[in-house]
């Protein structure tokens, strides 16, 4: 089967619709020679004769007539295919794809969910709930278009953009309220049940490598999925727990938790937003882009 020239096509198409070469000529804007000679190539490639050629003009032939048909469906096809693809740049219909752990669902994404959806109601939208180094691996599967993340990370196929900051603190249930006081030392929490998140986690990391600088290593009596968990077990004194302040100042301030301040403080990081490295964003994920908060232009590290 010869490959399909769509010019060939193009012309045989507007010969049928106008019935005249030279009209149709003025609308591939070629001349009517140009015109004459695709037909006749049409024509010996098919085999047999596609129009009556008269005085008036062209008129199909009934080999022509079936061969219109298929090609007016194609080109029909063609049209209605560019008209989704204005539809979608204009947002009338579409799909977002976000990444995001539970945490950053909940605390950070769900208002900008809400905002987006209540301006552009047409797009779907699909959360993952991952891990950040899971929805890494997302975005560079190709399986979302862009994904929320804890800092710091890092991949080399990634654009990570710095977006609102976080501070992590200690915290405890009202039974461990006598420790507010005096600051406490990350050496002294072996003394007392600690709760983290599992191992594998940007949090996780970002903890134990701040401890692992003053020399202590933590030792953590339960291992939790999500910060909702620890905050719940911490405010039933369960043990002491770090969770992200901000996410927590309402259990703070009607003191179910108890933040216990330390004399080594967690450094301060933040959300990240993730986007795959060289592949153009649809117009959905720019749009929703758009209403999350920046730090700065820079590519977080």
């Amino acid at each position: 089967m010869p490959e399909i020239n769509l010019e060939w096509y193009r012309s045989f198409y507007w010969c049928a619709k106008t019935g005249s070469l030279s009209r149709a000529a003025e609308k591939l804007h070629i001349t009517q020679p140009a015109v004459s000679h695709t037909l006749k190539q049409l024509e010996e490639m098919l085999g047999g004769a596609l129009f009556i050629r008269g005085a008036r003009g062209v008129q199909l032939t009934a080999e022509g007539e079936l061969l219109f048909r298929y090609v007016e469906q194609a080109f029909n096809f063609v049209e209605a295919g560019e008209k989704k693809i204005l539809e979608m740049h204009q947002l009338a219909f579409g799909e977002i794809r976000i990444g995001a752990g539970d945490s950053l669902c909940k605390h950070f994404l769900l208002p900008y969910l809400a905002q987006y959806h209540r301006l552009y109601p047409q797009i779907r939208i699909r959360v993952t709930n991952r891990t950040t180094p899971e929805t890494l691996a997302l975005l560079k599967e190709g399986a979302i278009d862009l994904g929320i993340v804890n800092l710091p990370a890092a991949d080399g196929k990634a654009d990570i953009t710095a977006s609102s900051p976080q501070q992590d603190c200690l915290v405890g249930g009202r039974h461990y309220a006598h420790l507010a006081g005096e600051p406490l030392r990350l050496q002294a929490l072996e003394r007392y049940p600690l709760l983290m998140l599992e191992e594998g986690t940007s949090t996780r990391r970002h903890l134990d490598k701040h401890a692992e600088a003053f020399g202590v290593k933590l030792q953590p009596e339960l291992e939790l999925g999500s910060m909702d968990l620890l905050a719940d077990f911490a405010k039933n004194g369960l043990g002491l727990a770090f969770v992200v302040r901000d996410n927590y100042r309402a259990e703070l301030h009607a003191g179910e938790l108890v933040e216990i301040p330390l004399v080594e403080p967690v450094p301060p990081r933040g959300i990240g937003i993730a986007t795959l490295h060289g592949v153009p964003r649809s117009e959905a994920a720019k749009r929703f882009l758009e209403l999350l908060p920046a730090a700065d232009e820079k590519k977080a590290e």
